[in-house]
C-alpha cells in the first residue's frame, strides 16, 4: 500500500513538473532533445521532463531607452543624442534560435544606427528634421532585426543636446536670419510704395485738373496747423478752375 502512495506521489510530481501555463501574450519555445519541434502556447502546455524544453517569449512591445551617444554631424559639430525604440517579438523561434540575446543584440544596433544616420546629417537637418531622421532609423532597423524575429515599431530621438558656444552661435545665426527678413521686407514695402507714387505721378500728370484738386486737398490737410506759416504756389490754372466762367 505504501508502495502504490509512493508512486502515485511520484507520478503526480512528474505531472505536476510536466505542465507549463503561458499567459496570451506568452509563447513557448519548444526544444525536443535540442532539436525544435514548435511554437506552443498560450494556454495549458506539457513538458515532458528531461526529454523536453520550453522557453518562454513575451510578445509585448517593449519601450527600449538607448543611452546618449556622442554624435559628430556631417558640419562637424559635437552633440549628444539619446533615443527610445518600442519593439515587440513577433517570430519566438527566430528570437530564440538565431540570435543569442535579441534584447542586447537590438539595443547595441540601436546606437550604433543612431550615430551613423545622424553622422551624415547637418546640424540644421538634426533640429528642423527630427520626424525623417526618426523613419530613417527606424526603417534601418526593422530591416537588420527582422532576421532575428523583432519588428522596430517606432523610434523616437528624444534630446540633442548642444554645448553653451554651440547655442550662443546658433541664437547669433538666427538674429541674423530675423534682421535679414526685416530688411528684405522693408525694401519690398519702399519698392510698392515707389511703384504706386509713380503710377499716381503718372495718373496726374495725364490729368493737370486731378493736380490742381491735388493741390486742394494738401492746402485743406495741412490748414489746421496753425504753428506755421505756409507758402503755397498757385497757379494761373487753379484760379481758372476756381473761378467759373461768365456766361
Amino acid at each position: 500500500m505504501i508502495t502504490i502512495l509512493y508512486i502515485a506521489m511520484i507520478v503526480l510530481l512528474i505531472v505536476a513538473a510536466s505542465l507549463r501555463v503561458l499567459q496570451e501574450y506568452e509563447r513557448g519555445v519548444m526544444f525536443t532533445l535540442g532539436r525544435f519541434t514548435g511554437v506552443k502556447g498560450p494556454g495549458l502546455i506539457l513538458v515532458i521532463p528531461w526529454i523536453q524544453k520550453i522557453q518562454k517569449m513575451d510578445l509585448r512591445t517593449v519601450v527600449l531607452d538607448v543611452p546618449s551617444q556622442d554624435v559628430i554631424s556631417h558640419d562637424n559639430v559635437s552633440v549628444r543624442v539619446n533615443a527610445v525604440v518600442y519593439y515587440r517579438v513577433i517570430d519566438p523561434e527566430k528570437a530564440v534560435i538565431q540570435v543569442e540575446d535579441f534584447s542586447t543584440a537590438t539595443s547595441q544596433l540601436a546606437q550604433t544606427t543612431l550615430r551613423s544616420v545622424l553622422g551624415g546629417h547637418e546640424l540644421d537637418e538634426m533640429l528642423a528634421e527630427r520626424e525623417k531622421l526618426n523613419h530613417d532609423i527606424q526603417q534601418i532597423l526593422d530591416k537588420q532585426t527582422d532576421t532575428w524575429g523583432i519588428k522596430i515599431s517606432n523610434v523616437e530621438i528624444k534630446h540633442i543636446d548642444l554645448d553653451e558656444s554651440m547655442i550662443r552661435a546658433i541664437a547669433k545665426q538666427a538674429e541674423a536670419e530675423r534682421q535679414r527678413r526685416a530688411k528684405v521686407i522693408n525694401s519690398k514695402g519702399e519698392l510698392e510704395a515707389s511703384q504706386n507714387l509713380l503710377e499716381a505721378a503718372n495718373i496726374l500728370a495725364q490729368n493737370p485738373q486731378a493736380l490742381q484738386l491735388r493741390y486742394l486737398q494738401t492746402l485743406n490737410d495741412i490748414s489746421g496747423d496753425k504753428t506755421n506759416t505756409i507758402v503755397f504756389p498757385f497757379s494761373s490754372d487753379l484760379g481758372k478752375l476756381l473761378v467759373p466762367p461768365k456766361s
